[in-house]
């Protein structure tokens, strides 16, 4: 079966809610693929042209794009960047807000065969530089609050940027959006093969610094039909996912996911979250598919849902497990059951409670239809039911997947991920008796917090550059409202008293050289950190230890907390 077929006949299983007759669709890997022309084009531009692709709104400011507008800018975005002489290949840098831009400028350089770089707004100058030095991108796209951090990090290389486009505003050295507008609204596709490198996403790791997963033309997009699944899409829905721009996760649910179905996309642009005005926002445009963490949700659940006339049919949660208490105050007040699911930066959704399926609450569902999950050891044997194990997809003989390539320049860490014909997550789970399986833990370090995902490394670095600290260790505490926060221990040097004054010193240090997702909202200053032999530190202990803490309400001495903690 070639890929349209597949496309065409997945499409119609989701729709009708035909699970169990995706598992049974082959795919004849292609050669060459375009999904902006292959599906984007052909099976929501063609078949509904003036359908809303996209609603997006600000204030008191809306847009309204139907699948015909949004693809003709597309094409406009990609002719201007070609008549700058930007070619396939080249990379392009995004640093942008919930702005119209973000979906333009994916479709026409999708279209165009570039590399998407996208970033989170809250990245700092000094996080720029690192990427900058890393990869160093043709173009940028950013708003006027962004663009002076890409100036910095473009001089702090020494290198020069060719093209700059601005989506507000004016700034010398950049164009305005409003100049792509003016050019052709049809445009020649780029010749992609499915294996061209399409998406390089920076995420945070525990022993260094950012690492680079890598996505083909093929990987994401193909992939993100789990995600289309099991949000339960069709066309007609209008679908608003809770998430920013520069994370995998817009991919998931405000891109690949909504599009590959042909439903509508809410973009809901705000200055700062306030749970009532999103669920005011949810009723008022008829919303029928809703995603969001839950961080989100458990901010939502506080208003009186039931005042609300939703026409929601469809919601579901990822990023961070869901605890029962979310999913049955939902429930009482919106009569649907949120459903949980389970993906990667490097995959799309791997496992899902599905539309209509039991619901095991605490259970992050079974494995979806592209991949074949399995629970194994280190040696890559398959571990007996309710034994824990890592979450890996066997990837020998396995079924065209959304697997990522590997992690770009790191040929010793593709190596420990990519073993015995598995591919390793990294996540410990374990598989119930009727296939449902039971997340454990992060087989490392990084800290999930408000659906960020932080690297303790990038954090201890910068408290290590503070004059007056000789160590430090971050790990997550639990957090009423974001899960996690970010807890720093710190052993200061000899001499200097723990007290609020020096706590807040390395605060505001914090908040100079961090993005504010990673700034650490609990420090505690002790005169030792538990260690390996090879003197490695054992944040598992500080972990247990801070869960232990804060379930008991504790206020450990030498503890002192952010002023937004």
């Amino acid at each position: 079966m070639d890929i349209q077929d597949f496309y065409i006949q997945a499409r119609n299983a989701i729709t009708n809610e035909h699970f169990e007759a995706l598992s049974s669709l082959e795919l004849e890997r292609p050669e060459y693929f375009n999904w902006v022309m292959d599906v984007f084009y052909a099976l929501n531009v063609k078949q509904f042209p003036g359908s809303r692709a996209l609603i997006w709104r600000y204030n008191e400011k809306e847009r309204v794009y139907t699948f015909e507008d949004i693809y003709r800018k597309a094409n406009q975005f990609l002719n201007f960047l070609q008549g700058k002489g930007i070619k396939q290949g080249d990379c392009i840098f995004s640093q942008l807000p919930l702005d119209p831009a973000n979906w333009i400028s994916l479709l026409g350089a999708i279209k165009g065969g570039l590399v998407l770089i996208p970033s989170s707004t809250n990245l700092t100058e000094k996080d720029i530089e690192y990427r900058f030095n890393t990869i160093f991108p043709e173009v940028v796209i950013a708003d006027l609050a962004n663009a002076p951090k890409l100036d910095a990090a473009e001089r702090l290389v020494n290198r020069s940027i060719k093209l700059k486009i601005l989506v507000d505003g004016e700034a010398a050295g950049w164009h305005n959006i409003e100049e792509i507008f003016k050019e052709p609204k049809e445009a020649a596709a780029a010749i992609t093969r499915a294996d061209d490198n399409l998406f390089y996403f920076f995420t945070s790791g525990t022993t260094g610094l950012p690492k680079i997963v890598t996505h083909t033309h093929l990987t994401l997009p193909f992939g993100h039909l789990t995600t289309s699944a099991w949000i339960g899409l069709r066309h007609g829905d209008i679908h608003y996912n809770i998430s920013a721009p520069g994370w995998a996760k817009f991919a998931y649910s405000s891109f690949f996911g909504p599009w590959n179905l042909g439903a509508t996309i809410l973009a809901n642009q705000t200055d700062k979250f306030v749970a009532r005005e999103q669920l005011q926002t949810i009723e008022q445009y008829g919303v029928t598919t809703f995603c969001a963490p839950p961080t989100v949700l458990r901010l939502m659940i506080q208003e009186d849902l039931s005042g609300y006339k939703f026409q929601l049919r469809q919601c579901v949660a990822a990023g961070e497990p869901l605890n029962p208490e979310i999913i049955e105050q939902w429930k009482q007040g919106t009569g649907l059951v949120i459903r949980d699911g389970y993906g990667q930066t490097e995959s799309s959704l791997l496992a899902g409670n599905m539309p209509g399926a039991t619901v095991r609450f605490g259970s992050m569902g079974k494995p979806c239809f592209l991949y074949d999950l399995v629970i194994a050891n280190d040696d890559g044997q398959e571990m007996p039911q309710l034994e824990e194990g890592n979450i890996c997809v066997r990837m020998e003989g396995a079924k065209t997947n959304g697997i990522f390539t590997g992690y770009l320049g790191e040929p010793e860490r593709n190596n420990r991920v990519f073993k015995h014909g598995l591919y390793y997550t990294g996540d410990k789970a374990y598989k119930d008796e009727e296939g449902y399986i039971w997340f454990v833990g992060r087989d490392d370090d990084v800290i999930k917090a408000s659906d960020y995902r932080i690297g303790p490394f990038e954090v201890e670095s910068i408290l290590l550059e503070h004059e007056l600290v000789v160590e430090a260790a971050v790990v997550a505490s639990p957090h009423a409202i974001r899960g996690f926060a970010v807890k720093a221990f710190v052993i200061m040097r000899p001499g200097e008293t723990p007290c609020k004054v020096l706590a807040d010193d390395l605060f505001g240090y914090c908040n100079k050289h961090l993005a504010t997702y990673k700034i650490p909202r609990i420090i505690e200053f002790v005169e030792t950190l538990p260690k390996t032999i090879s003197g490695k530190i054992r944040r598992v202990e500080l972990r247990a230890a801070e869960a232990d803490s804060k379930s008991k309400k504790e206020l450990r001495e030498n503890e002192f907390f952010h002023e937004k903690y």
